[in-house]
């Protein structure tokens, strides 16, 4: 049986949080190349995929699937993140990239419940959330500095400051993974 340790599930949460703030501007350049209509195709299958998820709350909400769910999710993130890296710039890719995180955010709202129901604690869920929103500010302010650094450096267009801050996504995603494991022992 797994239990949460919450000072290493606060920092996993803090860096999860920077991660998403850091990337939260790429994902629209990624897209470009996708139609509106995939986006309501993916609407759909995103929304279909939560009601199955909600549909098994009663077998999933413990340590061991969280634990499971919040791995799946960080390495699926991190597959993503390198094939965006090693293949080019196409619809296919941006494609991928889009179910990917489709595939992911199916399991959102299952994610913050169970989050919540392991924490318990008023006072752990105050430092669980400021951690999120502290690392979320960082992230869209360490992106936004990125940016302005890499025009400073003559990569102005978007794809290629897109493609080099991956590289930094990546390095953060695989710390996301060693604190995810880290935030949990056997008991």
């Amino acid at each position: 049986m797994l239990k949460l340790i919450p000072q290493w599930f606060i920092r996993y949460k803090f860096f999860n949080s920077l991660l998403l703030g850091l990337s939260v501007g790429a994902i629209f350049t990624i897209y470009t190349p996708l139609e509106p209509s995939v986006y309501s195709l993916g609407g759909v299958a995103l929304a279909v995929g939560m009601l199955l998820v909600a549909r098994l709350y009663v077998h999933i909400l413990n340590a061991q699937w969280f634990f499971r769910i919040s791995l799946f999710v960080e390495i699926v993130l991190l597959l993503v993140m390198c094939y965006f890296l090693l293949h080019p710039y196409t619809y296919q890719t941006a494609l991928i990239v889009y179910i990917g995180y489709q595939a992911t955010f199916v399991f959102g709202s299952y994610l913050v419940r169970v989050e919540t129901l392991l924490m318990g604690e008023e006072r752990l869920l105050t430092r669980l959330d400021t951690a999120k929103q502290m690392g979320y500010l960082s992230g869209m302010a360490g992106s936004y500095l990125f940016y302005r650094l890499l025009d400073q450096f003559g990569i102005v267009e978007n794809q290629p400051q897109v493609y080099h801050l991956h590289f930094i996504l990546i390095a953060i995603e695989v710390l996301v993974i060693f604190l995810i494991i880290k935030s949990f022992q056997r008991s």
